[in-house]
């Protein structure tokens, strides 16, 4: 197992990414500053993934290598695969895991037995595993909503509104979108967060 304190720069190297942009910065500026609560605005494909997979890296702990520590929604299997994607090309060690429908969800029963410290999911599917009880919520402190404008297009309000319910640990939460013109709903419980 590699240990987490890679600095980004060797982060970046593995990416082949010579610096962060503007937003990535400020993304892990602010998230250094403790706010717990970050609703990030951004255009799509502006390298929001790696914005908020940074400061998410920084608060895995090694010792709580047997729970999953953050869930990562999205919208799409195709984004929660490029999610997972970023994730395993940073090469830190921590397992992470995506779930989506569209696929047997037996072989994502058998892979949750043994539980990824990140698991990116679409709404539907991480929805249904809850139901299932196929892995335990007591360890996920930090939640994203990736793409949050598109989930709630695609109707996922109901499932994301169960998600949450059943996240008791939370102590952060982050919401990106990629239009400001959207009306977050309580249920994300973003009332007192910070706006990028």
């Amino acid at each position: 197992m590699k240990k987490n304190n890679q600095t980004t720069e060797e982060i970046l190297e593995k990416l082949k990414i010579n610096s962060l942009n503007e937003m990535q910065q400020s993304m892990l500026k602010t998230s250094e500053e403790g706010n717990k609560n970050i609703v990030l605005l951004s255009p799509t494909g502006s390298g929001k993934t790696l914005g908020f997979l940074l400061p998410l890296i920084r608060q895995l702990k090694e010792r709580e290598k047997q729970n999953v520590q953050a869930l990562i929604l999205s919208p799409s299997r195709e984004l929660a695969l490029q999610i997972k994607s970023v994730f395993s090309s940073m090469q830190t060690g921590y397992k992470s895991y995506c779930c989506y429908g569209g696929h047997p969800i037996k072989s994502e029963l058998q892979n949750l037995q043994n539980p990824p410290a990140v698991l990116i999911g679409t709404p539907g599917r991480i929805a249904d595993h809850l139901r299932r009880e196929s892995f335990d919520t007591e360890g996920i402190q930090i939640l994203i909503l990736d793409e949050f404008d598109k989930s709630l297009e695609f109707g996922f309000s109901k499932e994301m509104s169960f998600i949450i319910e059943q996240l008791s640990k939370l102590e952060r939460r982050v919401l990106t979108s990629a239009t400001s013109a959207i009306e977050i709903p309580d249920f994300a419980g973003m009332k007192d967060s910070v706006k990028l």
